[in-house]
């Protein structure tokens, strides 16, 4: 949903694990897409693995959102696939600024591959049913929380 809200007509370099993002915005004219190697997982045709990893070594990227399965206080950010874990860490080690974005569902959760720690964000990116007690104790890790 993140990719269709992007300014069309900014110049941007976008690079993403996802096949489905990264047709979407190929069609933009003023855009810049790279689409991260590796095995390409059925379910979500995002690319995971070594070759995923190396590519996203190699790159200082300025802003990433990041979404996750689950987001914690305790566990920070996970998702249930040590694959795709891999690469979300990954980018998250290569990035200058951290933008998480999820659903209030989100929040509370763990799954079994912890790939950042809530202090990694910037910024936490939900909607207005997360309860605004539960943003405070988020925000005081460090990351402001945006509820809209």
């Amino acid at each position: 949903m993140l990719a269709q809200c992007l300014p069309p007509d900014r110049n941007l370099t976008v690079v993403t694990a996802s096949l489905p993002v990264a047709a979407l915005l190929a069609t933009r004219p003023a855009y810049t897409v790279l689409l991260l190697g590796g095995l390409v997982r059925g379910r979500t045709l995002a690319t995971v693995e070594h070759w995923a990893t190396r590519m996203l070594g190699e790159f200082v990227i300025d802003l990433a959102y990041i979404g996750a399965n689950g987001i914690s206080l305790a566990d920070g950010l996970t998702t249930p696939d040590p694959r795709v874990a891999e690469v979300k860490c990954a980018a998250v080690k290569a990035a200058r600024r951290r933008i998480f974005i999820g659903t209030c569902e989100k929040f509370g959760t763990s799954s079994f591959c912890r790939f950042a720690h809530v202090s990694d964000l910037e910024m936490i990116i939900t909607d207005t049913r997360f309860p605004s007690g539960m943003a405070r104790q988020y925000s005081a890790l460090g990351p402001d929380v945006v509820r809209c």
